[in-house]
């Protein structure tokens, strides 16, 4: 597996699915800012059809559909519905991801701590989701609500080392000598 950050208030996103699972999907992508989401279920529950609102088509979505989405989640579905679904974003080379069906993904959502700018990601690629959630509980205590402003200020000095017109090199030496000075990771 080859790890990547998608910036998703840009791209286009399907969200397919009825249940539990396709509502805590449309809840992550809403909480990453994904800004461009259509929510296609034929038998969408009462949560999921509230948090989709406007964005929700009661239906499984097209072949074109598919095709105008750069990424497609497909979760809470059918075996055979879900392998479809897979099968036609491939043709389409839209990027799937079908939950908990390893063999039907082309990538996999690791479990994460979001600490404003700062994104902790746990994945085992898909072999055992609740080892990653595991360690995803054990690296929200350690790095709590306080690394965000943390980030925010290692950012602010870095535009100021960079604006000054220091090198990378200078730049990543004095980003270190900074975080050991506050102690942020001792």
């Amino acid at each position: 597996m080859f790890p990547i950050v998608l910036d998703l208030s840009v791209l286009r996103v399907g969200l397919v699915g009825n249940g539990r699972a396709a509502l805590q999907r449309l809840r992550l992508l809403d909480e990453d800012d994904a800004r461009h989401v259509q929510v296609f279920g034929e038998h969408p529950s009462p949560d999921l059809a509230a948090r989709a609102g406007e964005r929700l088509i009661r239906r499984l979505p097209t072949r074109d559909e598919i095709a105008g989405c750069h990424v497609l989640f497909v979760a809470g579905l059918e075996p055979g519905q879900s392998a479809a679904l897979a099968a036609q974003a491939r043709e389409e080379g839209v990027l799937v991801n079908t939950e908990d069906v390893r063999d039907l993904c082309d990538f996999h959502m690791p479990a994460s701590v979001r600490r404003g700018d700062l994104l902790l990601s746990v994945s085992t690629g898909g072999a055992s989701p609740g080892l990653a959630r595991r360690l995803k509980s054990e690296l929200s205590g350690q790095f709590g609500p306080e690394w965000s402003d943390r980030v925010e200020e290692i950012s602010d000095q870095r535009r100021r080392w960079r604006d000054a017109g220091l090198d990378l090199p200078t730049v990543s030496q004095r980003t270190d000598d900074f975080i050991d000075k506050k102690g942020w990771l001792s």
